[in-house]
């Protein structure tokens, strides 16, 4: 795994994160409440297994690229309860 970049949810992705993934993780961020009580944004990372771009959020939500080139959401909960 190589690790890729950081950054705060809301902000616009560092250009080493690929295209195909920025709407979702536009959705991810806009589906997000505001927090009232002046809590920091969670924050994205952004890293590589077998070459393949993965976000994940510090809240468990992670955005891929799937077989098919298309970009997937889901939360890492699923992975153990699915």
């Amino acid at each position: 795994m190589q690790l890729g970049t950081r950054w705060t949810s809301g902000d616009v992705p560092p250009a080493a994160v690929p295209a195909e993934l920025h709407q979702a993780i536009g959705d991810v961020d806009a589906a997000i409440p505001g927090d009232q009580l002046g809590q920091p944004r969670p924050r994205w990372t952004l890293t590589w297994l077998e070459g393949k771009p993965i976000a994940e959020l510090d809240t468990g939500v992670i955005v891929s690229i799937d077989a098919t080139g298309r970009p997937v959401v889901r939360h890492d909960i699923d992975d153990e309860f699915g």
